[in-house]
């Protein structure tokens, strides 16, 4: 899967939530609805996250230096780590808080018409920028489910956009709905309720986001495609006769680094393995763009020694596992 930063769709989430963080603040001052301060604040924590996304992108792009020889591919997913950190506790903490306090001390809302009126707008920026977050997702996603796009996505900007964009919408209707039914009942209780099921989305949103940035920071391999491509381009059947075992780690989202024991000819000169060796690395660049660090170590094939199994002391981690990517 091609990674991407997904810059369109990011600054699209952000105008739309400054404009809405906004509109919803005002609300809630003429209004006096919970509802309408805990998506306030959720829309204040969203741009706030489009902001760290993009200083991500930003310092991702610096060159590699000497104490960091493999460049800052991996800011992306710490930033979008922060991301999921600022969705848990600025957005969903606080609008548990204010839910639970609604709904111990209720009051009627006053102006009605500003919250549903702001609501209406807010559904309609936030489809917006779910829309241009799924077009922008689309070029990407090729065949794969929603899910596992998310799930196997290298590039962390776009799943953050998506399952912000999705918990904004979801919350909205919340938000409308609690004071739907104040304004139908005439109990304040309703709009704490559905200030607490906002503040319960976000932080399962938050919770997701989390886990698969976790895993992100890890160190994931490549996906299997590009597994597949790597293992089809490295053997030539001539100068390199074998794939004897191989790793591959995302140094960052659009860069892939690939370490393998290779297998040559029991004759071949230092020369002849040395040249083997350059062939492969450009054979598998052609294969897989992003694979941009590669180390090759020759070895001779034996069929005794592979029937042994792996040495984990000699392969960090032990067997390889084929990806679940």
């Amino acid at each position: 899967m091609s990674a991407s930063g997904g810059a369109k769709a990011i600054v699209a989430a952000l105008a739309a939530n400054l404009a809405i963080a906004v509109a919803k603040f005002v609300a809630f001052l003429f209004s006096g609805s919970s509802s309408m301060l805990a998506e306030s604040v959720h829309s204040l924590a969203d741009s706030g996250n489009q902001f760290l996304l993009l200083i991500g992108g930003k310092k991702a792009q610096r060159e590699a230096t000497p104490q960091h020889p493999f460049g800052y591919g991996r800011e992306r997913y710490i930033y979008a780590f922060l991301v999921s950190i600022v969705l848990f506790s600025v957005g969903g903490m606080f609008a548990v808080y204010e839910g639970y306090e609604k709904i111990r001390h209720p009051h009627d809302l006053e102006h009605w018409y500003w919250p549903v009126g702001v609501l209406v707008f807010a559904i309609i920026a936030e489809g917006y920028s779910f829309r241009t977050a799924i077009k922008e997702s689309n070029q990407l996603r090729g065949r794969l489910s929603w899910g596992q796009f998310i799930k196997r996505a290298k590039a962390p900007e776009l799943p953050v956009v998506l399952l912000e964009d999705f918990g904004a919408l979801i919350g909205l209707v919340l938000a409308l709905l609690g004071v739907g039914l104040t304004l139908a009942t005439g109990e304040g209780v309703w709009d704490g309720i559905g200030t607490l099921c906002i503040g319960l989305l976000l932080i399962a949103i938050a919770i997701v986001l989390a886990l698969e940035t976790k895993s992100l920071l890890l160190g994931e391999s490549a996906g299997m495609e590009e597994v597949e491509k790597i293992e089809k381009a490295v053997v030539d059947g001539d100068t390199v006769t074998g794939l004897i075992h191989m790793r591959t780690l995302h140094l960052g989202p659009e860069e892939l680094l690939v370490a393998a024991k290779i297998a040559v000819q029991h004759d071949d000169t230092a020369a002849e393995v040395a040249r083997a060796i350059n062939e492969a690395e450009a054979r598998i660049r052609a294969a897989v763009p992003i694979a941009r660090v590669i180390y090759l170590e020759p070895d001779i094939y034996s069929e005794a020694e592979a029937a042994k199994g792996p040495d984990r002391e000699a392969t960090p981690g032990g067997p390889a596992q084929t990806p679940e990517h």
